[in-house]
């Protein structure tokens, strides 16, 4: 058995119109845009596609407490908890509320990246931008993030051959949740980019999970060219030197400029680039979603990750079809940057290139000494 080439896009049907609530950030449709978005722009060729699975509750198991798998279930189906399953299992809160699909909703992304696993073990490409819900415990959810899809996307792989995993996380927000579930791992290697000081508050510059992690928080206002030395003087030779089996990287959306929840002021190139860059790192590469709450900026950057790992030329002007998809997006947050001209006919931000600041040059330089590449 060889591996297939082509890379392959995990999506569901279940993402459109399936909403956290209108209040919510995560109210903005995102998975089902980039569906819509890629195939408007003739980047989804025939069979690489594939609808991805509901986990049932035993592969969840593989991480999450069986109780926690239960409350979840449970409240989709009554359609609330009560205190005591709130105060338990922070489920049913401001951050992470009861909606209609409390339990299909994020068992599907878990589905998807289990079965990346699967499909990836003769090696291979796969994107499923539903994953990268890094925030969840093995029984409590967290960040939004009810279950924990990368960790058990990384078990997955781990079962069927890839011994060696490295985690690359460029969301705006650590990874806690893959920190807690791999901490003195030594055969995963967790490599976390993220604003400092913004929430969950964990991933200190100096903190190692136990030997298993390289984590730098950032300052605001973080730029292209920042990004590109972080990458090229940090992330990649971490990477080259582990020699993985397999690759993670999730691919968060909330680290570009127009995102409301976080500070930093990356375009979607430094994303692009770094999907690029890790793709020849290892036979395995599974590339995830997470964080993004501007409807435009999400669906553009998933679709160029997408396009990325096709090969695809990216139009300095989207074809008629996929404008439609992006002039059809609605937004009723406030946040910094709504529909400007470009975020509707463009997949490509202009660069954001700036001064690589003192802060950020340390700090690569110490975690460089500290991991012996200097």
């Amino acid at each position: 058995m060889t591996a297939d080439p082509a890379p392959k896009l995990i999506g569901s049907e279940i993402y459109r119109g399936s909403s956290y609530g209108a209040w919510h950030p995560l109210a903005i449709p995102r998975v089902s845009t980039v569906m819509d978005l890629t195939r408007a722009l003739g980047w989804v060729p025939p069979g690489s596609y594939i609808p991805s699975p509901r986990a049932k509750p035993a592969a969840l198991h593989a991480w999450h407490d069986p109780a926690y798998v239960a409350a979840l279930q449970k409240a989709e189906a009554d359609g609330e908890v009560d205190e005591e399953t709130r105060r338990r299992h922070d489920i049913g809160t401001v951050s992470n509320p009861i909606f209609p699909e409390i339990y299909r909703r994020p068992a599907t992304a878990a589905g998807g990246s289990l079965l990346a696993g699967e499909l990836l073990a003769t090696g291979g490409v796969i994107h499923n931008p539903a994953g990268g819900t890094h925030h969840g415990m093995p029984d409590r959810a967290g960040g939004f993030c009810y279950l924990n899809d990368p960790v058990l996307g990384i078990l997955s792989l781990q079962r069927n051959g890839a011994r060696r995993v490295v985690y690359v996380d460029i969301d705006a927000h650590h990874p806690d949740g893959v920190a807690f579930g791999f901490r003195g791992e030594p055969d995963v290697l967790m490599i976390s980019v993220h604003e400092e000081k913004r929430w969950p508050f964990t991933g200190a510059l100096e903190e190692r999970e136990g030997g298993s992690a390289v984590n730098l928080p950032v300052p605001a206002g973080l730029n292209d060219t920042e990004f590109s030395l972080i990458a090229g003087e940090l992330i990649l030779p971490l990477v080259e030197r582990f020699a993985p089996d397999a690759i993670v990287l999730q691919c968060g959306a909330d680290a570009v400029q127009e995102d409301p929840l976080s500070r930093l002021a990356l375009s979607n190139n430094a994303h692009f680039g770094m999907v690029a860059a890790l793709r020849p790192l290892s036979p395995r590469y599974l590339v995830l979603g997470g964080g993004g709450y501007n409807p435009w900026t999400v669906g553009r950057l998933w679709s160029g990750v997408w396009g990325t790992l096709q090969g695809a030329e990216m139009p300095d002007r989207v074809p008629a079809e996929a404008e439609k998809v992006l002039r059809a997006l609605s937004w009723s947050r406030k946040g910094r940057g709504g529909p400007t001209e470009a975020l509707m006919t463009t997949i490509r931000d202009a660069p954001r290139e700036g001064p690589i600041g003192e802060r950020v040059r340390a700090d690569v330089g110490f975690l460089r000494r500290r991991e012996g590449l200097a």
